[in-house]
């Protein structure tokens, strides 16, 4: 954010502060409401973790000073009328006081959020690379024994479904997802490009479909 767009912040609509929807940059899960003054949006941008002024304090707070949680800032934005703050951040720790990773547990789907968290790790065990892992051993091994189990994986899956067992299909279906993370991962990609790419074969489906008359 440069100074221009913060200036142009509508600050006069909350007697100089604006709610910010802090949101975990990984998942989109939305992790809590806080305000930020002038000055704290300035030691936002300036230290990378994310700072409000506490209403009740009345004073600069930075998220995780005393419990060490903090907010690393990936990204800020205001929305259409410029008097709220989108912040994606990714939390150290748990973000609730209550000791909860957010403070709004039901958004969006847990499935849904635990995929992207899923598709974290793995790159973060593709990065550091830690001992005893088995994701650690697959990146080791090679994109081809990766890709190995992929399809053995898809193999499996398939074998349990024609054999209409609900919970088989599940578990092989949990591993085939799993490895194709991996994959992807092996190959510099992740959930977002592969949602993506399916957002885009929707958005072309949808213009072939017929119209109705």
């Amino acid at each position: 954010m440069t100074p221009a767009e913060r200036d142009a912040l509508a600050w006069e609509k909350g007697g100089g502060l604006i709610p910010a929807i802090v949101q975990h940059a990984d998942d989109a899960r939305v992790l809590m409401l806080g305000y930020l003054s002038r000055e704290a949006l300035d030691v936002t941008l300036e230290s990378g973790r994310v700072t409000f002024w506490s209403r009740s304090r009345r004073a600069l707070w930075t998220k995780g000073e005393t419990s060490g949680n903090v907010l690393k800032l990936v990204s800020i934005a205001a929305d259409c009328d410029r008097d709220t703050l989108l912040i994606r951040a990714q939390p150290d720790g748990p973000v609730c006081h209550a000791g909860t990773e957010t403070c709004f547990p039901a958004s969006p789907d847990p499935a849904v959020a635990y995929l992207a968290r899923l598709d974290a790790l793995i790159r973060e065990r593709e990065r550091e690379r830690p001992r005893h892992s088995y994701t650690t051993g697959l990146f080791a091994e090679g994109i081809g024994r990766i890709a190995q189990k992929v399809g053995e994986e898809a193999v499996e899956t398939a074998l349990a479904a024609v054999s209409r067992d609900a919970d088989a299909t599940l578990d092989e279906a949990a591993d085939l997802a799993f490895h194709l993370l991996v994959l992807l991962r092996a190959r510099g990609l992740g959930l977002g490009e592969l949602a993506g790419r399916l957002a885009e074969r929707h958005r072309v489906a949808s213009t072939l479909e017929p119209k109705p008359t």
